[in-house]
């Protein structure tokens, strides 16, 4: 009998079957080609009953994506699905035009001439020769599809787009039959949904995404959409349900610091309503969360996009009761789509194969035919991840760590409010070297005698960093910021737990250099104990070093700016007084004085590099990894020690 059995059972959709309830609602990918064939292909092979492509264009106003709204789309939708067909991953694709949501488009056209904060262009207000030609567009688009051996389209009608537009009271003030009654702003999308069915035959699955609830002010909440649910449901296969539109970016993608399942209260008023097949997303990273809400009827499929990036082969393992080495997603947003909204492609955080299927493996698959003694100096995610690779290729490991604990910096960062998932992926890799037989030394301080005794083959350096002691900051690195070495200043880590005990009063000023989360979490351990904070920044906005704030930091910012806490951006810091701070703006005359009982400066900090001088040309070779190169991210570490590993 397998885990979570409920999971496995078919579901009858339309006119396929799917093989279990574990599916991928659509998502951007920034992939084109073999690479996105491949990115869904290793899914494929995991087991996921069922994977919708990315939101297309169907029209030429909005030809963004896989070119729906033209033939040209054919050759590669035929490729890709006779690829997945053999694995029986049911293979759809959505259907969408953005509407006033997406910026580079040839014409932004809406309901109304209502600006989309992603976009930031005043649209078109739709004549109803356009309504005709997009709902046109709609259907032929579901033929191609067809034509090409694709199982289903999912027609978008949530996200803030061009359909949502219509169906929001809040984004649709026309005056005509499109506009004003429920019923009549349902009619754009009724009209899509007919011709779908009409063109595409009994053969074609069709869905629907909606809105459970979007965070538009005056716009559609769960309650109104449990009557467009109740009213659509009937026409189409299945309806997949999405929090979020644009005015409140980080509900569509939650981020680690959002409640797990968050979405699932407002399904719950709308699921009563369907008749049909539902599927439900956000924030549902493990099985067994997946198998409560199929259990309990809230869900009948269950998506697991983010989840399925950190480990394809999820529920492949989870149906051999391998469930404790499946790679846990941490829901950071910054590999996936925090890279993505950047301008590039979508990666993983804990899945450095992720995006790059065609190139990489998910695990090293070569085993080394002359096994070194490695030595791994620092037991954080990055010293991990190496001594995890290697030891899968076969070479004998140590790792010895400083601290009595392994995990680095990340047990700093779990500890702060709200940031609690992130630890999952070293409590996973310690769990992995101690099943591997990696042999770890706890609270053992490495120097050169010490590697000397070990006597390693090559030695991986992943000793991280300290927070400096000379009062540099990046806007003036000439000289210390006179009154760093007052008694009432303090580092991140000392507020964080690690060092000696702060002892703070309020006003505080956290000073942030680096734009990343560490001052945040900072900020919100200040605020859980009544403290009146103000952040001042270098930078212009909290958090604006991440990979696209918006979906990183977003309800982070959220949280801060509803608390007793204010913000200051474009500032460095000329002098700290006891009982006050002097900052100003680089190159400008202007002073501001802000009081403050305790100071905590968050800086770029020192690298552990000592070890590394001592060893060059005295003993065997050395490789440098993680934030002791200078880089601090908790992805560029694993991402790093991934790829030493494969390599030793």
């Amino acid at each position: 009998m397998a885990l979570y059995d409920n999971l496995f059972e078919p579901l009858k959709l339309g006119s396929i079957q799917l093989k279990n309830r574990i599916v991928r609602s659509p998502h951007g990918t920034g992939l084109v080609g073999d690479d996105l064939i491949a990115y869904h292909l290793a899914r494929a092979k995991g087991d996921v009953a069922m994977s919708t492509i990315q939101a297309s264009g169907v029209h030429q106003s909005a030809p963004q994506g896989i070119a729906l709204h033209t033939d040209a789309c054919k050759p590669f939708l035929t490729k890709i699905a006779r690829k997945i067909r053999p694995y029986n991953m049911k293979l759809f694709i959505q259907l969408y035009h953005p509407g006033a949501g997406m910026q580079g488009m040839p014409e932004n056209w809406s309901a109304s001439a209502i600006v989309n904060p992603m976009a930031g262009v005043m649209p078109i207000e739709m004549t109803k020769n356009m309504i005709d030609s997009v709902v046109e567009s709609f259907a032929k688009a579901a033929a191609r599809a067809r034509d090409c051996g694709l199982d289903g389209v999912d027609i978008h009608a949530s996200s803030g787009y061009l359909i949502h537009e219509f169906l929001s009271p809040a984004l649709n003030q026309r005056c005509d039959e499109y506009g004003g009654s429920l019923n009549n702003r349902m009619r754009f999308m009724r009209e899509v949904i007919e011709a779908v069915i009409s063109e595409a035959g009994d053969d074609l699955v069709v869905g629907v995404r909606l809105p459970n609830e979007d965070y538009v002010p005056g716009g559609l909440t769960a309650a109104i959409n449990a009557q467009i649910a109740e009213a659509i449901a009937p026409a189409v296969d299945y309806v997949s349900l999405h929090m979020g539109a644009y005015w409140r970016f980080h509900k569509l993608i939650a981020p680690s610091d959002e409640p797990l399942g968050l979405e699932m209260q407002a399904n719950r008023v709308i699921k009563v309503a369907i008749s049909k097949p539902t599927m439900v997303t956000g924030r549902i990273l493990t099985l067994d969360h997946a198998s409560s809400i199929v259990d309990s009827g809230e869900g009948d499929m269950v998506s697991m996009v983010r989840a399925l990036i950190a480990d394809p082969n999820l529920v492949r393992k989870a149906r051999m009761r391998q469930e404790n080495t499946i790679r846990p997603c941490i829901g950071t947003n910054m590999g996936c789509v925090g890279q993505l909204m950047s301008g590039g492609r979508l990666g993983c955080v804990v899945n450095p194969a992720a995006g790059k299927e065609q190139v990489l493996s998910f695990e090293p698959t070569d085993t080394v035919h002359k096994p070194k003694k490695i030595l791994v100096v620092g037991g954080g995610p990055a010293g991990m991840e190496c001594a995890r690779a290697a030891a899968l290729r076969g070479h004998q490991v140590e790792l010895c760590e400083a601290m009595n604990r392994l995990g680095g910096q990340v047990l700093m960062a779990r500890a702060a409010p709200k940031r609690g998932d992130v630890g999952a992926i070293v409590d996973w890799l310690a769990e992995e070297l101690d099943t591997l037989g990696v042999n770890i030394h706890l609270n053992t301080y490495v120097d050169e005698e010490r590697v000397s005794e070990i006597a390693p083959d090559e030695v991986v350096l992943a000793t991280g960093t300290m927070p400096r002691t000379d009062g540099l900051q990046q806007s003036m690195p000439a000289s210390p910021i006179p009154g760093f070495d007052l008694g009432h200043v303090f580092n991140s880590w000392e507020i964080l737990g690690y060092g000696d005990a702060a002892q703070t009063k309020g006003p505080v000023l956290v000073y942030d250099d680096t734009g990343t989360f560490e001052a945040i979490s900072v900020v919100e351990v200040l605020l859980t104990r009544g403290v009146q904070v103000t952040m001042v920044s270098r930078h212009d906005s909290i958090g604006a070093r991440l990979n696209y704030p918006p979906v990183t930091a977003g309800a982070a910012r959220e949280r801060l700016y509803a608390s007793h806490f204010d913000f200051i951006g474009g500032h460095y810091v000329r002098s700290i007084h006891p009982d006050r701070v002097e900052v100003g703006v680089l190159f400008t005359d202007r002073i501001r004085r802000i009081p403050a009982q305790t100071v905590v400066m968050v800086g770029y900090n020192e690298a552990n590099r000592g070890l590394w001088n001592s060893l060059q040309g005295n003993g065997p070779p050395v490789h440098m990894i993680g934030d002791v190169r200078g880089k601090n991210s908790i992805l560029t570490a694993i991402h790093a020690g991934n790829e030493l590993g494969r390599t030793l």
